[in-house]
């Protein structure tokens, strides 16, 4: 059965942002950007907020930059063909493989599992956090990284309950950021 999986880089004290909307410390190096490459190539497709969607339509385009290595151009790729839904209350238009939702977040969920059979992502602090008080993730990966940003955009939400998890699967990479897998319990 398809998962919803939330996959964001927090900080330590569990930050996806800092104070100043600042995340500069979370880019990736190259093994762990080519560790996201196979995570992002499993998944059917991706919900995305307005703000993160805003910060990956980079990869519509990544092609053109002549900075962009060789796994970076890979990602652009896997990110490009996959089906996203944006939910926004304020965009007009998105691009490449993207349609916009206002809807239920539980809906467009299930009707992106169901057309393509596979887990899909979920991003986004905002929209993240909504499905999971509704109970809908069934994933959780972070790739916690080594710094404390002492506020911003917390990675979980407030929640009214406890979600009891099982940890799966975990590594640390190179450059000291540690991979954190749970499934709900």
């Amino acid at each position: 059965m398809a998962k919803l999986i939330y996959s964001m880089n927090p900080s330590l004290d569990g930050f996806i942002s800092g104070p100043d909307g600042n995340f500069d410390w979370s880019a990736p190096d190259e093994e762990l950007h080519r560790f996201h490459n196979e995570r992002a190539r499993a998944f059917g497709g991706h919900l995305l907020g307005r703000r993160l969607y805003e910060t990956m339509v980079y990869w519509e385009t990544a092609h053109e930059d002549p900075a962009v290595t060789d796994y970076m151009r890979e990602f652009a790729d896997i990110w490009q063909a996959l089906p996203k839904v944006v939910f926004s209350k304020t965009l007009t238009k998105v691009a490449g493989n993207s349609r916009l939702a206002r809807g239920d977040i539980a809906k467009e969920a299930a009707a992106l599992m169901d057309r393509t059979g596979k887990d899909i992502g979920i991003g986004g602090a905002e929209l993240a956090g909504a499905a999971t008080k509704l109970g809908l993730v069934d994933e959780f990966r972070l790739f916690v990284n080594p710094v404390l940003a002492g506020g911003g955009s917390p990675f979980f939400p407030d929640l009214d309950r406890t979600i009891p998890l099982t940890l799966v699967e975990t590594r640390t990479f190179g450059g000291r950021v540690v991979y954190l897998r749970y499934e709900r319990a």
